[in-house]
């Protein structure tokens, strides 16, 4: 009887020690850097956020009034006002996409109807000559995005 205590009170003590550590991390008991934080802990603190992050609306406004002003021979003038029409619309692209209510067919109509609208406005500070250059510009942009779509599913 003595030695079947012995070995009872031997598991315990071992159930005991087991279960101590792996409440506070790996091994040493007291985890990598404080009490219960193992490498998980550690590792989901030491990673950036991978949200990724908004670009402003003007950068994106900058970067297409700049391929716009040189190819459309566009005064100062035109390109404030260009520039003001884009702004508006992509903030309005923006939050259409952000609009949870929204069904993922009806965002589409709307950004569909949006770019109308914003074809028309930017038209309207255009010259006849320039408008051609415009139409021009928006098909060959179509042209590419054709082509990228087609080049991707030929990879995939």
């Amino acid at each position: 009887m003595n030695k079947t205590l012995f070995f009872f009170v031997i598991a315990l003590i071992l159930l005991s020690f087991n279960t101590v550590s792996a409440q506070y991390g790996y091994g040493n008991g007291y985890g990598y850097g404080g009490y219960g934080m193992g490498r998980n802990s550690m590792s989901q603190m030491s990673q950036p956020d991978t949200k990724p992050k908004e670009i402003p609306v003007e950068v994106t406004v900058g970067k297409i009034m700049e391929k716009l002003k040189p190819e459309l021979n566009l005064d100062e003038l035109q390109t404030i006002a260009i520039a003001n029409v884009y702004t508006d619309i992509i903030k309005s692209q923006t939050a259409i996409m952000k609009d949870e209510k929204l069904s993922q067919q009806q965002k589409s109509d709307e950004i569909k109807a949006l770019f109308e609208v914003n074809e028309r406005k930017v038209n309207e500070y255009l010259n006849e000559e320039q408008r051609q250059k415009y139409k021009a510009l928006k098909e060959e942009r179509g042209k590419d995005k054709k082509d990228k779509k087609k080049k991707k599913k030929e990879d995939e």
